[in-house]
């Protein structure tokens, strides 16, 4: 087996905060008679004929084996006296605002990952400690007092290990992976828990003998390379700990879109046009607030089978008016082949190819009716 020089960089101080079960925390916190109690962010599946999807849940619904991404239906299944809430994603947002302005506290290098999670490089900070661990906690408490929310925290010298660290211990857990014990840590760990190992992997590296971090470890490099690309060497250092990625603050914008996905289906095509009218409003807004203009208008459209139709259109010159902007989305929708009978459960209108001076931090956020 080859062998090759690994170096690794651990003088960085990397937190990633993940909000404990987010979403239903902040319907409980504003809701206190539903605390202790397990709550579903979904649509209820006996108003929508089945359909919807789980956005996230309280760690009582849970316990009875529910989780983020699984269907409403089979969620009412495990559990029939779950409370269903349709998602707030306005209110989401506003409270993830209200976060991030605690982490500017302490540092201005936020790496924001999702709505809920994001990853903080405090090696230099703004209270001019040396200790993460006394950051992370501090914002901990910050959150709680101030947002009444709780968030796990992961402390480690890059941003894998945190991310891993965060997850380690929750809800409301610190963990700190520190350098001299990060390859026993990771050593021990099922490769399925390794961030980034998606589920159609997990099964290849059984295949070939690799069920923990400790045999990526001892695995060759090259042949892990050969079999899974440049991937393969990627899992080979993160196994040793190694991951170079740096928390980027700043993000170029690739495009601006909005989609909404209907519990009432539209079938008429003036319902889907009128649709298409507002949701390319809410683009343009969020064009001019970002002061961006694109050339290229996409239209997205999925059926109530799940069949899904995406179609672009390219403008004359670049914009960011509405009006523009849902005429180039009502002849994309006109130069479609609708099926009227299957009824329309997506709508989404997005804008790209906005010129490289452009850019600006790349956050988007779909609406569930």
């Amino acid at each position: 087996m080859l062998t090759f020089p690994l170096i690794n960089d651990t003088s960085r101080k990397i937190i990633h905060i993940d909000m404990d079960a987010f979403f239903a925390s902040v319907e409980v916190r504003d809701n206190p008679k539903l605390k202790g109690k397990p709550v579903v962010i979904a649509r209820n599946p006996l108003q929508t004929g089945g359909r919807g999807v789980v956005s996230t849940c309280s760690y009582e619904a849970r316990a009875f084996g529910i989780h983020s991404a699984m269907s409403a239906k089979e969620a009412y299944e495990l559990c029939p006296q779950a409370i269903f809430i349709s998602g707030n994603y306005e209110k989401y947002t506003a409270v993830s605002q209200q976060v991030r302005e605690i982490f500017s506290r302490y540092t201005d290098a936020i790496e924001a990952a999702s709505i809920d999670e994001a990853y903080l490089d405090v090696t230099q900070n703004k209270i001019g400690s040396q200790s993460a661990i006394k950051i992370a906690k501090l914002i901990q408490h910050d959150i709680y007092i101030e947002l009444g929310l709780t968030c796990s925290a992961g402390i480690s010298y890059n941003k894998f290990l945190a991310k891993i660290a965060s997850d380690y211990e929750k809800p409301h857990g610190l963990t700190v992976i520190m350098p001299e014990d990060a390859q026993k840590f990771l050593a021990e760990l099922p490769v399925e828990k390794f961030h980034g190992v998606g589920k159609a992997t997990v099964p290849k590296l059984h295949a070939l003998g690799l069920f923990t971090g400790e045999d990526i470890q001892k695995a060759d490099p090259v042949d892990l390379a050969e079999r899974f690309g440049i991937y393969g060497w990627e899992l080979y250092q993160k196994a040793n700990g190694i991951h170079h990625s740096k928390v980027n603050s700043y993000r170029e914008r690739k495009s601006v879109g909005k989609e909404r996905t209907y519990g009432k289906l539209l079938y008429l095509p003036d319902d889907v046009t009128a649709e298409l009218t507002n949701i390319s409003q809410r683009v343009a807004q969020s064009l001019k607030k970002h002061q961006l203009k694109g050339s290229i208008v996409i239209l997205k459209l999925r059926y109530s089978d799940f069949t899904t139709l995406t179609k672009r259109k390219r403008l004359v010159e670049k914009t960011d008016d509405e009006l523009k902007i849902a005429q180039a989305a009502h002849q994309i929708f006109e130069e479609l082949d609708y099926d009227e009978s299957l009824g329309v459960r997506l709508l989404g209108v997005t804008v790209t190819e906005f010129g490289a001076q452009e850019a600006t931090l790349d956050m988007q956020w779909s609406e569930t009716e």
